[in-house]
């Protein structure tokens, strides 16, 4: 089993900035894959980053240039440094480990409500 301990998220102005980190541990062997998605009211969730372990990104294409993923392998940890946030981002995000892109577990998810 997996655990993801995800922190960060909140509140932030249009324009503005913020970074998500989620930490993994437990029974991560195989897992190559990390990233986060997020479900906005009313929708269903999306992925919106990932990377794997040797650093290759895959963005929503709504996000492309403004969010940035990276990673710590030693630390088993992903960021996504979230810049130029709208509205409609305003989502609960989910920190996800997987293999080969494809999610097998999802963390418990941080709020991120981006408003004036």
């Amino acid at each position: 089993q997996v655990q993801l301990v995800e922190s960060g998220g909140g509140l932030v102005q249009p324009g503005g900035s913020l970074r998500l980190s989620c930490a993994a541990s437990g029974n991560i062997f195989g897992i190559n894959t990390m990233g986060w998605g997020r479900r906005a009211p009313g929708k269903e969730r999306e992925l919106v980053a990932a990377i794997t372990t040797g650093g290759s990104t895959n963005y929503l294409e709504s996000v492309k240039g403004r969010f940035t993923i990276s990673r710590d392998n030693a630390k088993n940890t992903v960021y996504l440094k979230m810049n130029s946030l709208k509205p409609e981002d305003t989502a609960v995000y989910y920190c996800m480990y997987g293999i080969n892109w494809s999610p097998l577990g999802w963390g418990q998810g941080t709020q991120v409500t981006v408003s004036s």
